[in-house]
């Protein structure tokens, strides 16, 4: 066979060509089809002062902070205590018993010392009036209050109150203007809502740290400080050492809470106190008024069906308790108004006032809300009877023991 009789019939070779020349055509368009697309559609740019000012937008934290940011205060605390220090000549063997007077002339000599402390609050009136926490201020021989923009001033503790943990400085600017915080409605916070935690926490002036309402009305025997009568904002907003007693903020820049709290044993939570607790106190305690807090000497505890069931099951078990919802009375404080008016431990109290109560909180809330001396009418099951009891409410500061 030559060369001439290897090629391909004439037919297929213009076949072959046609397609060749097809797929290249198509291929030129594929690359040409971008330009002729940029050329044909006009692109739409934005305008270079749209960016700008979009860059430079305002966020709503910063916003917020800017609004209430230079009313938040430093608060520098001294207090003086005093300790007992072994005598070194007690400590040394030679010395001692050598000398008359028995074995502790020289076993102890008071040492005083200075403490130190730290800790936030926030302006409220032009006249000088700080909020900030009881725990911050208690106990001070000296409080100094230092405002952002570095000026200082001598602060006098005008009222305290440890159950709610609420105190009041003053400060006598004389004729310099103050910024003023500008309080918000905590009854309106819901969960999910913004929180900004402004303060000094570990010395660190002007911090701002963000977060959520984690949740609403924590009691604070919840937390794990029984002895006050508060039901905190909890939020995960970070709250360290130095922040007690500064602003919880919400979006608008408005103080919903008054930071307070942590929890050793918890990462992320921390807990404020909302500030309309601190609107309905807050003038008294610049007047230097004691706060009464009204109280009847039960340690309480919630009681659900389920609880009482296994509770009875329990062969063990001291006492028998009724199937029920309520609020389980564990203990009876002595020489308060709940002995004298005859509760006993065991009681599940159902009603307080006429109103039925199913949570220690919610029996909490109901007591806190009637006067001191004023009479209570509780409901309780005793085993498988329903009784009723007046029970006097008396002033908690009163008593020791409560």
């Amino acid at each position: 066979m030559n060369f001439l009789q290897s090629l391909p019939p004439f037919g297929l070779f213009m076949r072959w060509f046609a397609s060749a020349a097809i797929a290249l055509l198509l291929t030129n368009g594929l690359w040409m089809l971008p330009a002729r697309a940029q050329s044909a559609v006009p692109v739409q740019t934005t305008a270079p002062s749209t960016v700008t000012s979009a860059l430079s937008a305002e966020s709503f934290v910063a916003a917020a902070v800017r609004t209430v940011g230079s009313a938040v205060v430093r608060i520098d605390t001294e207090r003086t205590v005093t300790r007992n220090v072994p005598d070194m000549f007690y400590e040394d063997p030679f010395f001692r018993g050598r000398f008359g007077g028995g074995p502790n002339l020289f076993q102890n000599i008071p040492q005083e010392e200075r403490l130190r402390g730290q800790g936030s609050g926030f302006i409220i009136s032009g006249g000088g009036d700080i909020l900030t926490n009881a725990h911050v201020v208690d106990g001070t021989d000296r409080v100094t209050v230092t405002l952002k923009d570095g000026r200082s001033f001598e602060g006098v503790v005008e009222g305290i109150d440890d159950i709610t943990d609420l105190a009041v400085i003053h400060i006598d600017a004389g004729s310099e203007a103050l910024p003023i915080s500008r309080l918000g409605d905590s009854d309106r916070v819901e969960v999910g809502d913004w929180a900004i935690a402004v303060g000094n926490p570990l010395g660190l002036d002007n911090t701002v740290t963000l977060g959520i309402v984690s949740t609403l009305k924590r009691s604070s025997a919840a937390v794990g400080i029984p002895g006050k009568r508060i039901d905190f904002i909890q939020t995960d907003a970070a709250i360290n050492p130095g922040n007690s007693g500064g602003p919880l903020l919400n979006a608008q820049g408005e103080v919903i809470g008054i930071n307070t709290a942590i929890r050793a044993d918890a990462n992320g939570i921390g807990f404020a106190i909302p500030i309309n607790k601190a609107k309905a106190v807050q003038a008294r305690l610049a007047r230097g008024e004691r706060i009464a807090h009204p109280y009847l000497g039960v340690q309480i505890a919630t009681l659900t069906p389920d609880m009482a069931r296994l509770n009875n099951e329990d062969p063990n078990s001291a006492i028998k308790l009724p199937e029920t919802d309520g609020v389980l009375v564990v203990r009876v404080l002595p020489n308060t108004p709940a002995a004298k008016a005859g509760l006993r431990r065991g009681d599940v109290i159902v009603a307080v006032a006429g109103k039925p109560v199913r949570r220690a909180d919610q029996m909490q809330t109901r007591v806190d809300q009637v006067k001191v001396g004023e009479a209570l009418e509780v409901t309780l099951q005793r085993g498988d009877r329903t009784q009723q009891f007046s029970v006097e409410t008396a002033d908690l500061s009163t008593q020791e023991n409560a």
